[in-house]
């Protein structure tokens, strides 16, 4: 996919490695982490460098999205899990979804709680 209009950047500190967080990335019901069938709905895969680097995209008619996150080994017991988020806004609609969105300050909500529960599904991973 083309490179879109920056929107923000997010980081956590993840207290467990880079295996456990990008397990809990992915959330797949196997438990096995190479498994990208488990993807959100409205995404599609763009590029997987497991465990370090997993890149989305999406679109639907108000926008075409992606997201990229990048998993940065801090130690041997944490990580540094960052989401970078891009999007382009089609027409008036567009404009006024990006208001309600990001300009909203929602957008940044959602993405930190995000981080924070893949967070805490690394650590119960890693326990």
């Amino acid at each position: 996919m083309e490179r879109l209009p920056y929107i923000d950047q997010h980081s956590r500190l993840v207290p467990a490695d880079r295996a456990h967080t990008w397990a809990a990335l992915l959330r797949s019901p196997s438990g096995n982490p190479d498994d990208l069938s488990t993807l959100p709905h409205g995404f599609e895969l763009d590029e997987a460098d497991p465990p370090q680097r997993l890149a989305l995209s999406g679109e639907n008619r108000f926008t075409r999205f992606a997201v990229t996150f990048v998993l940065d080994e801090v130690d041997a017991h944490h990580t540094r899990l960052t989401a970078d988020s891009s999007a382009e806004f089609h027409g008036l609609v567009g404009k006024i979804y990006r208001a309600l969105v990001i300009g909203s300050g929602g957008h940044g909500l959602a993405v930190r709680y995000m981080l924070r529960r893949i967070a805490a599904e690394a650590v119960r991973r890693a326990a």
